[in-house]
This record gives structure tokens, sequence and C-alpha cells, in this order.
């Protein structure tokens, strides 16, 4: 039985209408943790946090080698309330809006507004104090990266959440920099005589081709010319406004060389570009599933390699990491024009885990959430473990360095990997820790390179 603590009624309507209203800037650090702090039958101290995870991952999250290992260390049992990625968002809020709140949420996904909110609401605590007193892991990296400190500060002045950091190449050369890659299928260009397009024009009459000409020789018209998933990050088609203007991001927020912040679609590089797509779906040269489909959708069609041109993060994740598929460059416009918009992304979620106002064993809550932070730790966090017998590990483990060795993929996409065996939530991995804690992953490093060039 879960024990959670309920809100009086007038709690619930305020946090239904979503409206804040003053909390307390208490933040007690003292545990209430006596004879009846909730300890298990093995004595170990039980914490009960509500958390999402891929339907890839096992439903329960101590079954993870991760968590078992870190329950074994910590001596801290916790009982997870686990939902599907899809269903997670809706889950979290009527348990936030009834007042069944758990001791935290970990992989909250909570946005900035939802943290503000939440906070004068009192639903969650400030952490800065248990920072100080009780995270010495944590306390290191933001001594290590003091900007970070000022990233998780809330306007006044409290820290109320926990943040995952994986920095990996800085500035216009960080791997975070760009996420929708075209893909081109070369095969098809090769079977067909084609180059490799160079402008939007080229780029249509090679879409025309592949719908029109059998690349893949099986006598049907089956082929997508080209695929994507709108409004979707590294699925988007927002590469290839940049021949038209600015370009577009999942946020729809440029700035310019000058550093100007522009709203991507008041550009008439934008409009150009809404054009040109419009132009290739009435050719019948775009999915015409493409503004709806989900990954699975996506990556079915991808996996039996019916694209032409697809975007995505990393080719491996859709395609396989094979010779079939190439990086598409930038491609100029009708006037010339040639640009690749960043994203306004980082290595940063400030939303990662939250403590709720229900949390009576604040120091032992802490302390679980600082041994995510030791360098090690964060490194499986965020891409898995090593050890596992029952399934293909991420890494080796160097024990005479203490570090923790990239192991090649074979084939396996590295996301699909990633989805059974990583446990995400709060972390932190800075750029020093490469060749130190870790190796760099072979995938990001042959991403950054692509990018680079």
């Amino acid at each position: 039985m879960k024990r959670f603590k309920k809100a009086s009624i007038a709690i619930i309507a305020a946090m239904v209408i979503i409206s804040g209203c003053s909390g307390s800037d208490d933040s007690n650090v003292n545990d209430a943790e006596g004879s009846n702090d909730g300890s298990s039958s093995n004595g170990k101290v039980t914490l009960h946090f509500m958390t999402q995870s891929s339907p890839l991952a096992p439903a329960d999250p101590n079954e993870k080698l991760i968590f078992k290992r870190l329950e074994e260390k910590t001596g801290i049992h916790i009982d997870w309330q686990n939902y599907t990625w899809d269903q997670f968002a809706e889950k979290r809020n009527l348990a936030i809006a009834s007042g069944e709140l758990p001791d935290a949420i970990f992989d909250a996904a909570l946005s900035d507004y939802d943290l503000l909110k939440l906070a004068k609401e009192g639903t969650i605590i400030p952490v800065e104090d248990l920072i100080e007193q009780h995270m010495p892991n944590f306390k290191q990296v933001l001594e290590q990266a003091p900007e970070y400190r000022a990233m998780i500060t809330a306007p006044d002045g409290h820290i109320y959440s926990f943040p995952w950091i994986e920095e990996l190449g800085s500035g216009k050369e960080s791997i975070h920099s760009v996420d929708d890659f075209p893909w081109i299928n070369v095969e098809w260009l090769d079977k067909l005589g084609l180059k490799m397009p160079t402008t939007t024009e080229e780029l249509k009459q090679v879409l025309i081709a592949f719908k029109t000409q059998d690349p893949n020789g099986n006598g049907k018209a089956d082929e997508i010319p080209m695929s994507f998933i709108s409004n979707s990050g590294g699925e988007d088609v927002k590469f290839l406004f940049g021949s038209f203007g600015l370009g577009d991001n999942w946020d729809h927020t440029i700035v310019t060389n000058e550093g100007k912040v522009v709203f991507a679609p008041a550009d008439n590089g934008y409009k150009e570009g809404v054009k040109y797509l419009h132009d290739l779906f009435k050719e019948g040269l775009i999915d015409i599933e493409a503004f709806e489909q989900d990954w699975n959708t996506y990556l079915a069609k991808g996996k039996e390699n019916r694209y032409g041109l697809y975007f995505t993060w990393d080719k491996a994740n859709v395609t396989g990491m094979n010779d079939t598929y190439d990086l598409m460059p930038a491609l100029e416009g009708p006037d010339g024009h040639k640009n690749v918009a960043r994203t306004n992304g980082m290595g940063f979620d400030r939303g990662r885990m939250v403590i709720t106002e229900a949390n009576e064993k604040l120091e032992t809550t802490a302390k679980w959430i600082d041994s995510l932070y030791e360098p090690l730790q964060s490194v499986q966090n965020n891409w898995g473990t090593y050890g596992d017998e029952k399934q293909q590990n991420i890494f080796e483990l160097d024990e005479a360095n203490n570090m923790l060795k990239h192991l090649p993929l074979d084939g396996t996409p590295p996301w699909e990997l990633r989805q059974k065996t990583f446990v995400g939530g709060p972390l932190a991995i800075l750029d020093e820790y490469y060749g130190t804690v870790t190796t760099k992953p072979d995938d990001a490093a042959w991403r950054l390179d692509l990018m680079k060039k």
C-alpha cells in the first residue's frame, strides 16, 4: 500500500485550475524517520516515487540492474509508481490535482512554468538547504560548473528541482545544436543514376524519381519519397527551412548571428519553406502520415527501407548503421541561401526530479538523489550499465582505472538499447569526464564529426 499525503479540498481545487498561491519558504531538512518511518521488512527505508519509462523497459524499475545496485549501495528501497512515456504526463497531473502525492517525482518532465506554479502552490519544496547539507556529489558538480547553479535557481532565489546535465561538445559543435539530421537513400540515388542533391529544386526532382522509377526494384509503388514526424525534435523536417531564410527549430525561436531573437514563423523565409513543403505534398512526395504518425509507425517503415529521405537524430535508430543512407548536406534555396538553424537546446533539463510536500524523509531522499550525481553513477544512469548477464551491455568496467568504457553496439540501435537499460533521472556528465570517467560513445563521436563537416 503506497503512503500518500492527501491535500485539502481547497488545494485540490487550486491545482485543478492551475493557479498559484503563496507557499512556505521553509525547507526543513530534518527527517521524521522513527519507528514508523515506513521501513521495509529487511530494515531498509522505503521511499515512494512516481516515474516514467519506455515500454521496452521492465514495468518495475527495480528490475533494472542499475537500480538493484543502487539499492544495495544506499540501503534505500524505492517503491515505484511507473507509467509508460505516453501515459505519464496525464497520470502525473492527476496525482498533483488530487493531492495523492508521492515522496518525489523522478523523470518529472516538468517545464519552467510547471515548476514555478507548483512551487507557489507548495506542492514541491525548495531544496537548496538539502543540497548544502546532504548532497556532496551534486555540490561538487555545481562547483566545477557554477553556471548550472544559476540555471536551476528560480526568480525567488530558491531551487525547486534537480537537473539532468549532459555535456558533449560546446557551442556550434555541441551534439545538441542540431537534432533533425536528413538521411537520404544513397543506394536509390546510385541505382537511378542521380547525384546527391545540392539545391531544393534538385531535391524535388530526386524525390519525384524516387516516387516514379521504382528504385527498390520490387515492381510496386511502395516507396515513400520523404517522411518525417511533424514537430517532433529530431524527426522533424525543419532542417529544410534553412534553405529559405533563418530556418526553424523545435521551439520556433532563432538567435541570429547578430544576437537578435526572432520568432521563426514571422520570418519571410519560413513562409517560403511552408510553400515548398506544400508543393512537395501536392506532388505526392511526402508521406501521407508525416503529420500524425507516432515513433513506432515511423520506425516500422524505416526498418523496411521504404524511405527516400527521412529525418532523425541518428540513422542507426531507424534504418540501421549501414551504407544505405547517408547524411544529406544543407541545400541552397532558390536565391542561393543556405543555412542550418541551431536549436536552443543543450544537454540540460531543469525539471528532471522534484521532491513533494508529502515527503517526510527529506534527508534520506536527498542522499539517494545525491548518489545519482556520483560520476560513474551518472554515466550509467544516462546510457546504461555493465555486467548485465541477461542482455547486451553498454559498458565494460575498467576496474584498474575505475572507468566505464563503451562497448561496440554490434548493429543494435543505440536508442533501443538505452531504453531497456538506462534510468535517466537527475545526473551530471561534464566534458571533463570523457577520458577519465568514461569514453565518448562511438555513435556520438561519429555524429559530432558529421556535424563539423
